[in-house]
């Protein structure tokens, strides 16, 4: 990938700090955006994430911002404006409060839909003004299979990525006009920290359903995150690109 094909454009990944958001924007860096990463909980993967970054060049930025907090999102977009308003958002930042529906508490329910559902709508108000202004956006909401086959056990994260789908198409269809574009990217089960945590009888489960016979690799996924944001991809609006090795369709 040319290191210039996105020079000038700026870009927002929510929740970049580690794994799927962290491997898109060190992917946009790489093709010459200027990178700005939000994280919330952990500060030692931000301090990583920003020497990493570091090392492209100093137009780069990891800021605090909770999505989840209409004022704390209100306080990043103040700002970046202008000049310094975002042609490219990538709603990444996911939490899971996983457990049986009738054994899941309100606080869970609204802790996961706020993040995973409100979060990006709070972004996107106002990075949508910018994108409109300028007559140019790409707009990558990342979801899940989970959102459109469902998850025993995770029905408020499966809500929200469903939600996420629907939103999706919707903003698509409102937006088009301006020159900007709206899709979704459906990573299936990847090899990140996370899922290196599970146990090996639980992964190779999850394995034996991928009709590709594998995880897939935050690489991947950032590739294909990529594509969405560049030229060639002007004319794919309103799109669910599933990146999963087959599992939806197996």
């Amino acid at each position: 990938m040319s290191p210039t094909v996105l020079a000038g454009r700026r870009a927002l990944v929510t929740g970049g700090t580690r794994g799927i958001g962290r491997a898109i924007a060190l992917a946009l860096a790489a093709a010459g955006a200027e990178v700005t990463v939000t994280w919330t909980h952990t500060a030692g993967d931000a301090e990583r994430m920003r020497a990493e970054l570091a090392a492209g060049g100093d137009r780069h930025e990891v800021s605090r911002c909770d999505v989840a907090s209409r004022e704390a999102v209100a306080d990043f977009f103040r700002s970046r404006t202008g000049d310094r308003a975002f042609e490219i958002l990538v709603n990444n930042a996911a939490v899971t409060r996983d457990g049986h529906l009738m054994m899941l508490s309100d606080d869970a329910w609204n802790d996961v839909l706020a993040t995973n559902l409100t979060g990006p709508f709070l972004c996107l108000r106002p990075a949508l003004r910018g994108m409109i202004a300028r007559g140019f956006g790409r707009i990558v909401n990342v979801v899940s299979p989970a959102g459109i086959m469902g998850k025993a056990g995770a029905a408020s994260y499966a809500a929200s990525k469903g939600g996420m789908i629907a939103l999706t198409r919707s903003l698509a269809a409102e937006v088009a006009g301006f020159g900007i574009t709206v899709n979704a990217l459906c990573p299936g089960v990847v090899d990140t920290a996370m899922t290196a945590g599970i146990a090996k009888e639980a992964r190779d489960a999850m394995t034996a359903r991928i009709p590709a016979g594998r995880l897939g690799r935050p690489e991947e996924i950032a590739h294909a995150a990529l594509f969405l944001v560049l030229p060639h991809a002007a004319y794919i609006t309103g799109a669910t690109l599933a990146v999963d090795g087959g599992l939806v369709t197996a």
